[in-house]
């Protein structure tokens, strides 16, 4: 009489194997740059930055894998078995804050993660002249995107500010900080400074924006204007016509 298999056999292959691979990876560990552990890796931009991952304690050929975010970066043949090597040229301020992952293909648990730490000052750009009619709002804006995040001020004529609730507003993100004036008046006239501090290397850095407020330019009633034109045209073409019949009867 023929014995069933049991359906238990394949199950125990397939644990063993399992077991097999664990026991086979456990002992393997990754490093980047000479470290097993995540790290975070400061730079500046312009220069390049080099990751190498190197596979540590296997007795067999490794591929592996890099990540950029959750994005794969494709690499040559030549650059996936034990050891892989990118390259991050030029390093940009967009590179801040972004994670690479070296990663063992046959096991995605074995991996070694590297946080950017892209460090620059603010780019203020030029001084700026602003005119304004009198009577109008206007908005100064500062671009203070930085790492780290410093700490803004705004002056007038190198004092600092008093605010008035009901006319000055101040909006602060992480990359910019505004100064808005509603109703301009002729007080407000001046030369108003955005400061930025925070990395002792950068020192001061500072904005001017020469405020101009112009006399309020006078308003003219548009229909009475636009019916002024009208009724202008209207005399000059009977005008042309008068004479044209006069002419005609001349002859």
């Amino acid at each position: 009489m023929a014995q069933r298999s049991s359906p238990a056999a394949p199950r125990q292959v397939l644990v063993l194997v399992l077991c097999f691979l664990a026991r086979t990876a456990a002992g393997v560990e990754l490093s980047v740059n000479n470290r097993t552990a995540n790290f975070t890796l400061s730079t500046e931009p312009g220069p390049s930055v080099s990751l190498s991952c190197l596979v540590q304690d296997s007795s067999q050929a490794e591929e592996l894998l890099w990540y950029r975010g959750e994005g794969k970066v494709d690499l040559k043949d030549g650059n996936k078995v034990n050891v892989s090597h990118i390259c991050i040229s030029p390093v940009s301020e967009s590179d801040n804050g972004v994670t690479f992952t070296c990663r063992l293909t046959r096991n995605n648990t074995v991996q070694v993660s590297v946080v950017l730490d892209v460090r620059f000052p603010p780019s203020l750009g030029e001084d700026e002249a602003v005119q304004i009619e009198e009577g109008k709002d206007v908005t100064l804006t500062c671009n203070t995107k930085s790492n780290p995040q410093g700490q803004t001020e705004w002056y007038k004529d190198n004092a600092a500010m008093t605010l008035q609730q009901d006319r000055h507003r101040l909006y602060r993100t992480s990359e910019v900080f505004q100064l808005s004036i509603q109703n301009a008046e002729k007080s407000d006239n001046g030369t108003y400074t955005c400061e930025v501090t925070g990395d002792p290397s950068w020192g001061v850095i500072r904005k001017d924006f020469l405020l101009i407020v112009e006399d309020k330019k006078p308003v003219f009633p548009t229909e009475a204007v636009i019916a002024a034109a009208v009724v202008v045209t209207i005399t000059v073409l009977f005008g042309i016509l008068a004479r044209r019949e006069s002419i005609v009867k001349v002859w």
